[in-house]
């Protein structure tokens, strides 16, 4: 058995500083702390450091990644165990979450397919990360630096922030505690025999090209589909590093925080006997699809499973590999309920899915990414607006000479996120 204590430490402001600390929930930063962590990179050339708070008229972009800072107090490893801790089984013993902030990594990023985040108004309304206090971090690579290892910098600084930040924390005690337990196989089917048998296939973004999400240290693609418990997902274990459109990736702070995971763990020993997360790829070709799939509905058949949960990440290429993992699951005789978006174009009237089967009858939505929307001009802008015209989404033109910006929802950091933290469906 597995348990995981997470220790909510709420955090009602972010306040700069001369000592790094948590107290009274304020988290002081004293910007020389984050800057000595950072400057021995030798790829990077310059890092600043800005707070962006729920209501602020300030917009962040292009954004990287968001984390959620955390810190292990009790219990085997430590965070992001391959990145920033060394490779130790994680997911028991005590976490504290420092719950209401992020650490959001900006600059001069390495792809088109980066978003925005807006603290305020219309473009507010679509990510859940603008009800955060948010540490914002600006990292600016050397120009010969190339785009891997541009991109490599960034996401590193990102962890290693959300890590010291994490660490202030380490002895405060904690004003709530949430309790997760996973039973390994036999003991589930003792405890719970006349429970149905749930599985979660959590599809990770793999595609290379900087499409990529790390477990354990590890790029996803180099993986057979494997077993993970529930907890060490929330203990760091797997972290983002794609650059996937905006409105449907998973950042770090969505694994930290997968609503799939929290909503079967409330219904475990209850309506369900929640067995277990299966981790698989996306991949680029056929036959990679065809391996990652074969073995995630091997697993499921194996473990025994009467249901599965297949979400998804990103669309067009991966829209493949779900419908693969949905097709072979059933045909197990394994009931399967899929979670996706949908790009059906900006009126609404396009095939939602690059791939489909009779199989996927069963389907969560998280909305059109090709709706178009409207975002007005923001006072403060952290990184680059001008990127507004390039990103997945955006076309020549979309940033207007006021600052607003009209274009697809999918330049939206999370807001038509897969594994359902986002506030949009559709029907």
């Amino acid at each position: 058995m597995k348990k995981l204590e997470l220790g909510i430490v709420p955090i009602k402001d972010i306040q700069f500083a001369s000592k790094s600390e948590v107290k009274d929930g304020v988290c002081y930063v004293n910007k020389d702390d984050i800057v000595n962590l950072l400057k021995d990179d030798e790829n990077i050339e310059n890092i600043e450091l800005f707070i962006a708070k729920p209501g602020d008229s300030t917009r962040i972009m292009p954004v990287k990644d968001v984390i959620e800072p955390r810190v292990k107090v009790s219990g085997n490893g430590a965070m992001f165990p391959g990145m920033i801790a060394k490779v130790d089984v994680v997911g028991e013993g005590r976490t504290n979450v420092l719950r209401g902030m992020g650490v959001v990594t900006t600059g001069k990023i390495v792809a088109f397919q980066e978003g925005i985040i807006d603290m305020s108004g219309e473009g507010a309304k679509y990510t859940p990360f603008s009800k955060l206090n948010n540490l914002v971090v600006k990292v600016d690579t050397k120009e010969d630096v190339d785009k891997h290892r541009r991109e490599a910098s960034v996401r590193m600084a990102g962890l290693k922030t959300a890590d010291f930040i994490g660490k202030l924390a380490k002895d405060i005690v904690a004003e709530e505690v949430e309790t997760y337990e996973t039973l390994n196989v036999k003991e589930g089917i003792a405890k719970y025999p006349e429970l149905p048998r749930v599985a979660y296939v959590y599809m990770l973004q793999s595609q290379g090209l900087m499409h990529d999400t790390y477990v354990y240290g590890v790029d996803a693609k180099q993986s057979l589909s494997t077993m993970i418990y529930p907890t060490e997902v929330m203990d760091g274990a797997i972290v983002s590093g794609n650059c996937v459109s905006a409105c449907d990736k998973n950042t770090t702070y969505h694994h930290l925080n997968n609503p799939v995971i929290k909503a079967l763990f409330a219904e475990h020993g209850k309506t369900i006997n929640f067995v277990g997360v299966i981790i698989t790829n996306e991949n680029v070709y056929l036959a990679d699809k065809m391996r990652s799939s074969d073995w995630a509905s091997k697993l499921c058949d194996f473990l025994g499973v009467d249901g599965a949960i297949v979400s998804e990440e990103g669309f067009g290429n991966p829209d493949t590999d779900l419908i693969m993992n949905c097709k072979k699951i059933t045909a197990k005789g394994i009931k399967t309920v899929i979670i996706t978006d949908e790009y059906a174009g900006q009126d609404g009237k396009s095939q939602s899915l690059a791939d489909a089967d009779a199989s996927a009858d069963a389907v969560v939505t998280g909305g059109n990414a090709n709706m178009v929307i409207k975002i007005g001009p923001m006072d403060t802008v952290i990184g680059y607006p001008e990127v507004a015209d390039i990103i997945a989404g955006g076309t020549a033109g979309s940033l207007k000479a006021d600052g607003s910006i009209e274009a697809e929802l999918q330049v939206i950091t999370g807001a038509t996120n897969e594994i359902g933290f986002n506030k949009f469906s559709a029907r």
